[in-house]
């Protein structure tokens, strides 16, 4: 592992534990030339499970595409990352159980996920994921969470 300070090519693992979600490692790491700590994680990969979007394209799955689209609907609302990031990855645990998974299936995941972490954030989320087209789809949506 480089240092990030000074791009030195070896480090030493100096502490080691599994992440409060336990779904990664937490390292600290020091730098054997100067000396500089800095802390990296490990993460399974899940690059294994394809994607079926509505259009009938796959693709690979990309957390990072989810988590800022998550986060966008996330906006402004006492909603931390690390909350979001643990239930994603309890979402993931069981999607890559699965070599396959539909887009829907993804999405509608998603929102129930959001349905539970802030009502605000769910909305948003699915009035982009489930593409209202006028305030009456809308209204619907609310009624069911009221």
């Amino acid at each position: 592992m480089k240092c990030s300070s000074c791009g030195f090519e070896s480090t030493k693992v100096v502490d080691s534990r599994v992440s409060e979600s336990g779904t990664s490692i937490r390292r600290r790491r020091e730098c054997e030339a100067c000396e500089f700590r800095f802390t990296t994680f490990e993460k399974s990969q899940t690059n294994s499970l394809m994607v079926h979007k509505k259009d009938g394209s796959t693709e690979p799955y990309d957390r990072e595409k989810l988590e800022r689209a998550i986060m966008i609907a996330c906006g402004k609302r006492r909603v931390s990352l690390a909350k979001v990031r643990e239930k994603l990855s309890e979402l993931e645990e069981r999607w890559t159980a699965k070599k396959e998974i539909k887009a829907e299936e993804i999405g509608e995941d998603v929102v129930e996920m959001l349905r539970d972490l802030d009502e605000i954030a769910f909305i948003r989320f699915a009035s982009v994921y489930k593409q209202f087209k006028d305030v009456e789809t809308f209204k619907k949506e609310l009624e069911k969470i009221l």
